[in-house]
């Protein structure tokens, strides 16, 4: 019995001394983590944006980006941390990564207002919208999304030495979507739903004027109207579609069809389809 009992202290002592020895290994080590943390904390801003720099510069862009992220967490609303932002949304644009370089751009409009760099920031926004702008046949949302921030820098920079792609994808995402438009119009129209067909027409008619699908748009509305039994405003499409569109097939096909029941184009000008285009001359 005794000398059961007089093995048990040492065998305790012993995991005693072994916890002891694992807690200040732990402790060790932790205190080196530490240690790492706070120098990379002490990293002067400027020195870690000049390291992005360099990586971007050496075309390591996912390392680049890493690093402004840092400097951005490090040193937030710093001026270093302002251009890291940038930098990063350049950087996410440019690795195809588009819904990251828009928060990266719009994040910096938010915190930046009235910035230089605000013009080629929305130019991202809209460039990344851009880039994925999906088929004729899917939901258009991200195309109204780009149209908008691309509208936005036409409107608010004219002269911003982006401006002029902006303007010329603008015209392509309002294209895409008078094109979405027309498809549902002509859906509506097969199964003689007219009125919903005029809506969609009249959509392309009076937000996209300046797209190609205006012609087959005037058309389309002569010949809802017509079946509608709304001869005055067929008849003022079919003028206004003639006026802009004299040789074309859409115009001779709404000509023909207006002649079956006796009729002529002739605009009303007091007509919404007249309004809609008072001062504007297509071609």
């Amino acid at each position: 019995m005794a000398t059961g009992t007089g093995k048990r202290p040492r065998r305790k002592t012993i995991l005693i001394h072994s916890l002891l020895l694992a807690t200040a290994l732990v402790l060790t080590a932790c205190s080196s983590n530490d240690d790492d943390d706070l120098a990379l904390d002490d990293t002067p801003a400027e020195v870690l944006f000049n390291e992005g720099l360099a990586l971007r510069n050496a075309g390591r862009l996912s390392d680049a980006g890493k690093k402004f992220s840092e400097l951005d967490k490090l040193y937030p609303y710093s001026e270093f941390a302002k251009k890291s932002l940038m930098n990063l949304a350049f950087i996410n644009f440019s690795l195809g990564r588009y819904p990251e370089a828009i928060t990266a751009a719009e994040r910096f409009n938010t915190l930046y207002p009235g910035s230089e760099d605000t013009p080629y920031a929305l130019y991202l926004i809209g460039q990344s919208y851009y880039r994925q702008i999906p088929d004729i046949s899917r939901d258009q949302r991200i195309t109204e999304q780009a149209a908008s921030a691309l509208n936005e820098l036409v409107t608010r920079y004219p002269d911003s030495e982006y401006t002029a792609d902006a303007k010329s994808k603008l015209l392509v995402a309002y294209d895409q979507l008078a094109g979405k438009e027309m498809q549902v119009g002509r859906y509506y129209l097969e199964k003689r739903n007219y009125i919903a067909a005029i809506n969609r027409f009249k959509s392309v008619v009076i937000n996209y004027q300046t797209t190609r699908h205006v012609e087959e748009a005037l058309a389309r509305l002569t010949e809802s109207y017509y079946a509608l039994g709304v001869v005055s405003e067929a008849q003022t499409a079919a003028a206004i579609l003639g006026h802009n569109y004299p040789d074309s097939q859409w115009y001779k096909d709404s000509y023909s069809l207006l002649q079956k029941g006796g009729y002529e184009p002739s605009e009303d000008r007091g007509s919404w389809i007249s309004k809609a285009f008072q001062g504007v001359k297509l071609f």
